[in-house]
């Protein structure tokens, strides 16, 4: 009887202990970073931007689509001070080479405002063995996601340019291997502790 129970014990016990190492994995952190309000993918904040027509849209065109600062977190209003910075004129550049609605945009000096819109949406999930990542001896994180950045400038309220970039895929994989695992930090600690 009592081989029997090991005969039956014994496989059952490792096929418990499997689930329960695999089931780990779900333990593993995941986060999320995302700044996004209007539009859900890359291609389609791309597709508003692209709608915009130099010298034909107004501001007011724009808030009625949602794309003010006021409602839309993802924007952010630059002053004259804030366009010029992002496009240094000097030594390799001069105005004439600048696009025509840039060039009136400098002229017009402060009358030039400007939108910069930010949206991202980054998940990362750390995957791996769970105890490795819990005892800190490696860390594996993927980050998944797209980011969008456009500049929508104009001289009093008329858009004179528009630019657009960003990535329109996120596919990373952070690998941080430490072979004291949870002792690592310790070197750092006394590092710190005696210098003060």
């Amino acid at each position: 009887m009592a081989f029997m129970n090991r005969t039956v014990l014994a496989p059952l016990a490792f096929v418990l202990l499997s689930f329960a190492l695999a089931g780990c994995q779900a333990l593993l952190p995941r986060a999320s970073s995302e700044l996004r309000d209007t539009w859900g993918s890359f291609d389609v904040a791309q597709e508003a931007v692209n709608r915009i027509v130099p010298y034909d849209t107004r501001r007011a065109q724009l808030a009625a689509e949602g794309l003010e600062p006021g409602t839309n977190p993802a924007i952010t209003l630059l002053s004259f001070a804030d366009v010029s910075q992002r496009f240094s004129l000097g030594a390799t550049m001069t105005a004439d080479e600048l696009d025509q609605g840039l060039r009136e945009c400098f002229a017009a000096g402060k009358r030039c405002t400007a939108y910069a819109i930010a949206i991202r949406d980054v998940k990362r999930r750390r995957v791996g063995n769970f105890w490795l990542d819990t005892f800190n001896f490696v860390r594996i994180t993927d980050s998944t996601g797209w980011n969008f950045n456009a500049l929508i400038v104009f001289v009093d309220d008329l858009v004179v340019y528009t630019l657009t970039g960003g990535q329109p895929r996120i596919s990373e994989r952070d690998r941080v291997r430490n072979p004291l695992g949870p002792l690592q930090a310790w070197g750092d600690i006394l590092a710190k502790h005696a210098l003060e």
